[in-house]
């Protein structure tokens, strides 16, 4: 039967009736309205993507324009950054790899290391995203010519290989395509973030070979498709000549989703070679627990993970394989219920913590913007596998709360961590200098405003993004005008410009956040159906019809999970943060902490403008709370320690002393290095022979074998300092032998100084002198025992 558009006592002119849409009973009317009352979401998804859930597809791009809006700012701005960058100088390291010469100089920045040609693949994914969405005339000619220069190069190799990577052998900069051809003869080393010295080049190659998957898809260039499968197969057939045991000593190193590029190349050319291979990519350390619904995140690296997951779940829609189906689902729930933040970005210092446990882990190193990249991109395909508004509502938590406040949109630039420290300022990328991995996504991101917006089949349409935009959707055949002030206010207006000559339907989300909305059609308040967190409503639509929802905005509280009295608060969708001063300033405070009248809500005050909230902060300080995302160039708190007035009385003294001698050790500390951690190791030369990367007692560490060394630099001090080496308090007295610019530590072995699990031992450095170099030399030899060691810290003396 059909649905109906709302009761008929309604529809003959009854009173019209105020509709409470709050998540609760939407959720709770899905039990109660079948999916199968009518075919509302179209055709049926590969078996066990969702409980027998049905797909939908995104509006096509070239179907959505965004009308004037923050989202559109930073679209355009990004797409002026795109404009302004060079292929040809991202191709530096490509043409030299191929025996030709190269044009333009390579760019700074990682572009001129070992991972150089990762930029490259992110360019061709977000030029190729604006391009299908804007048809961008000058975009499309910097596309074209970078796609004649790579088949240029490709032809030059001559064996389908078209790589810009690098390795360093003896103080020389090698051709990364050595490292390749030494894995194809079954010699393979890895110090756990690199692959025969080489800076994760399979996790560069995936950049390319998704890059060009993207521009087929999204601008079916000419060039795009051979180019690729050159690739895929230059590297196919190294993979394809490995052992098991052989391939997944490759896939312990960082390797993004290579297991994803091979099942979009299966997808397109239906050749079962590459879903045979990207089902060989498979990393059983990491992907066994995932697939056996095991949290074993804590202490791993989390987007060298997450792109794994996502190649799981494309597989499964490839091939139907309902356990990958379910793995991602797992991951996916764990990382966002488990390890996520209140902006929706996860890890810190780039690797996920213990479930739950977060209080402890708010640092200027929080929420690595790649990983809310590639969620996003998961939270995605699950929500194509069936229609779920709680996907929906992480997507937009994690897209104006951390995706927005990483772009500034004046300028176009990159943050790559979103620090969540108190007093914490955000970081920018330079244009040409910089090219870390988060510019990369960074420039994904915010191509792609306009591609989640609007879902649906020939049977709906779904609203899931309240942005203001419009949809012009052949396959539906209905074209609508969407008009509203979110993020800011909750209200948004849907007016159908074409509309079929038969019926559908319109099934519009209604945000957890939204506790009492209204809806009305033609100017009448209706009561649709509910269901899954959306309000249906089905009917022969005409041109100017026209829908108008209210979602109300309310200040709401967000405790963390492993400590109750620290909260973060929101208006609505918006996270609200402390105004603790400009960027450029340096940041002498404690960080705010709050006193309880009544409840946790009762501790902000509203503003006049209904968004910008007052606090009083408990050591009498006037706090000033606004969204988070738009403040770009200003230090903010997040969290919030919050006392009872009798808690603070007692607990005011201890808790200044602990945050000043924090603030003091911060001071003290001229360097650190966690070791077990990709970018900290490389910053500081370090060199780790034959010790493994492990996950222990939830953090990233080294274990140094027995007669093993590892060797490093840190800063030199100017004068006397102590170098601190953490370690577990179980392993404090497995001794080990220390060189600090040669000379061997003969002293009495330390007493271990702290209280909780991990302390630390500290050992006398020299001051710098005449002939002193900028960095000290540091070796750490494990003897009888190993040595598992977690951070080291160089930090000046203090007097007794």
């Amino acid at each position: 039967m059909p649905i109906p558009i709302w009761p008929p006592q309604a529809e003959a002119g009854a009173d019209t009736m105020r509709l409470s849409l709050d998540r609760r009973s939407l959720l709770a009317g899905a039990s109660v309205v079948a999916l199968a009352g009518h075919p509302v979401h179209g055709r049926a998804w590969a078996e066990g993507s969702g409980g027998g859930g049905l797909r939908l597809d995104p509006a096509p791009l070239s179907a959505v324009s965004l009308s004037p809006s923050i989202f559109a700012d930073a679209q355009a701005a990004n797409r002026d950054y795109l404009a302004s960058l060079d292929s040809e100088r991202f191709l530096h390291n490509f043409y030299l790899s191929a025996g030709l010469d190269a044009p333009q100089p390579g760019y700074g920045g990682w572009e001129s290391k070992g991972i150089a040609g990762h930029s490259l693949g992110h360019w061709l994914s977000a030029v190729s995203i604006i391009i299908a969405n804007t048809g961008d005339r000058e975009l499309s000619a910097s596309l074209d010519h970078c796609m004649v220069e790579m088949a240029r190069i490709q032809r030059a190799h001559g064996d389908g290989y078209c790589g810009g990577t690098t390795v360093e052998r003896d103080g020389e900069i090698l051709d990364g395509k050595i490292v390749f051809e030494e894995i194809r003869r079954g010699e393979i080393r890895s110090g756990g973030f690199d692959l025969n010295g080489g800076w994760v080049p399979l996790y560069t190659w995936h950049k390319i070979h998704a890059g060009l998957i993207d521009v087929h898809r999204n601008t079916n260039h000419a060039s795009a498709l051979p180019i690729m499968l050159g690739l895929a197969d230059y590297l196919g057939t190294i993979l394809e000549g490995l052992d098991d045991t052989q391939l997944q000593r490759v896939l312990d190193a960082e390797h993004g989703g290579l297991n994803e590029a091979y099942a979009d190349t299966f997808a397109l050319t239906g050749n079962p070679r590459w879903l045979r291979l990207a089902r060989r990519i498979y990393h059983r350390a990491v992907l066994d627990p995932i697939v056996a619904g095991e949290d074993r995140l804590a202490g791993l690296h989390a987007n060298t993970q997450i792109p794994k997951v996502l190649g799981l779940a494309r597989i499964h829609e490839v091939s139907s394989d309902a356990s990958f189906a379910r793995a991602a689902r797992f991951f996916h729930d764990t990382v966002f219920d488990h390890h996520t933040y209140v902006i929706g970005g996860n890890s810190d210092r780039e690797h996920f913590g213990p479930p739950d446990k977060r209080a402890d882990r708010l640092s200027h190193a929080t929420c690595e913007a790649c990983n809310t990249y590639n969620m996003l991109k998961l939270n995605r395909r699950l929500f194509g596998w069936a229609p779920d508004a709680r996907l929906v509502d992480l997507y937009e938590n994690a897209q104006i709360n951390h995706i927005m406040a990483h772009q500034r949109p004046d300028d176009g630039r990159f943050v790559y961590f979103m620090p969540l420290a108190p007093g914490a300022r955000r970081i920018y990328s330079e244009p040409e200098d910089s090219f870390w991995c988060c510019v990369g996504s960074g420039m994904e991101s915010h191509a792609k405003h306009a591609d989640s917006i609007f879902w649906g089949n020939d049977e709906a349409l779904y609203v899931n993004l309240y942005i203001p935009s419009r949809l012009d959707w052949d396959v539906l055949g209905m074209g609508v005008t969407m008009d509203t002030p979110m993020p800011f206010e909750g209200r948004a207006t849907l007016t159908v410009d074409r509309a079929p000559g038969d019926e559908r339907t319109i099934a519009l989300r209604i945000p957890g956040w939204a506790q009492e909305s209204t809806l009305e059609l033609n100017g009448r308040t209706i009561a649709p159906v509910e269901q899954a967190g959306y309000a249906l409503i089905r009917r022969k639509w005409s041109a100017g019809d026209r829908i108008a929802l209210t979602l109300p905005m309310r200040l709401s509280v967000e405790a963390m999970p492993d400590d109750p009295s620290i909260v973060a608060f929101r208006h609505g969708p918006l996270v609200l943060a402390a105004d603790l001063g400009p960027a450029d300033e340096e940041f002498a405070g404690l960080g705010p902490a709050l006193v309880k009248r009544g409840g946790a809500s009762d501790l902000l005050s509203p503003g006049t403008d209904g968004i910008n909230y007052a606090a009083a902060g408990a050591m009498g300080e006037n706090l000033s709370l606004r969204p988070f995302f738009n403040a770009y160039d200003r230090r903010a708190a997040v969290y919030f320690p919050t006392f009872s007035a009798d808690e603070w009385a007692s607990n005011r003294d201890t808790y200044v002393k602990t945050l000043e001698a924090d603030r003091a050790l911060a001071e003290r500390t001229l360097d650190t290095l966690f070791l077990g951690e990709m970018q900290p190791e490389r910053d500081h030369a370090f060199a780790p022979s034959r010790s493994e990367v492990v996950n222990w007692n939830g953090r990233a560490a080294r274990r140094v074998p027995p007669g093993d060394s590892v060797s490093f630099r840190m800063l030199r001090p100017k004068g006397p300092a102590v170098l601190q080496v953490l370690v577990h308090r179980a392993d404090a007295d497995k001794r080990f032998r220390i060189a600090i610019d040669g000379n061997v530590h003969s002293g009495a072995w330390p007493d271990p100084v702290g209280e909780r699990e991990f302390v630390t031992l500290a050992f006398p450095v020299p001051g710098r002198n005449a002939t002193s170099a900028r960095h000290v030399d540091v070796a750490i030899t494990a003897l009888d025992q190993q040595a598992l060691l977690y951070k080291i810290a160089m930090l000046a003396a203090v007097d007794p």
